[in-house]
């Protein structure tokens, strides 16, 4: 026999969550680590309740609101930029030249930190990688 999900048993489940984690404001890092486990022990499961999905919508937003405020984020310099997606494509730098069209030397010359890119290599770059012109920007 099948079992009939009522309102009220979601309701219950949804309790349990915030029983078991309540949603409040992050002020601490132990609050961070806890709501990380929570998350990550939804995440875990092979499907979630439309209850569950909005549980961890608004504790993933309490997350985002907290790092936002409390953990700085260093920008990346161009060189560094351009060595992360260039490892993350699995690319090499001729490789990059060639589909860009920017001078291998020039490349060489950003990644060694001798020299910015100028806005026309940023809008290549970005539509070679498929990424934002933005993350070169700081």
């Amino acid at each position: 026999m099948a079992t009939i999900d009522r309102p009220a048993d979601r309701r219950n489940r949804y309790m349990a969550l915030v029983r078991q984690f309540p949603l409040r404001p992050i002020r601490t890092k132990k609050s961070l680590a806890d709501a990380t486990k929570m998350i990550d022990s939804l995440l875990d499961r092979a499907r979630l309740t439309a209850d569950e999905r909005d549980y961890l919508d608004v504790l993933g937003r309490l997350v985002e609101d907290y790092e936002s405020k409390e953990v700085a984020i260093e920008p990346l310099s161009d060189a560094q930029m351009l060595r992360q997606l260039i490892d993350a494509r699995g690319v090499s730098q001729t490789a990059v030249s060639a589909a860009t069209g920017i001078v291998n030397s020039t490349i060489s010359a950003v990644l060694r930190g001798k020299r910015s890119l100028s806005r026309d290599h940023i809008r290549r770059l970005a539509r070679y990688f498929h990424v934002s012109p933005d993350v070169f920007a700081f």
